[in-house]
């Protein structure tokens, strides 16, 4: 129980110094550079004169150190320092692979 709330109140503390990082999901489009993918994060909105739902996507440059993110898959991308030109984003997880066989 003690090692509980000291955990909890660890990991507590390391939110307050860091802040809360933002998070997308997306689409990994392309895994080709070494280290680095790209995310296709896709947004829905209502257009403003038609009321229609409008879709659209931005890319977002990722970090990947350990390279497990393949084309097709679904992974969840956290914001982090800037790593390169445009890399501000790193992978946290992979929530689905791709059943695209390459």
């Amino acid at each position: 129980m003690v090692n509980e709330a000291a955990a909890q109140g660890a990991a507590q503390q390391a939110v307050r110094e860091r802040g809360v990082r933002q998070e997308l999901v997306g689409v990994v489009t392309s895994a080709k550079m070494a280290k680095t993918i790209v995310v296709k994060v896709t947004r829905t909105t209502r257009h403003p004169l038609y009321q229609r739902v409008v879709r659209f996507g931005k890319k977002y440059y990722a970090h990947d150190e350990s390279g497990d993110a393949r084309v097709g898959d679904t992974v969840r991308i956290v914001s982090t320092r800037p790593l390169s030109k445009l890399k501000r984003w790193r992978l946290k997880e992979v929530l689905a692979r791709s059943t695209r066989v390459a």
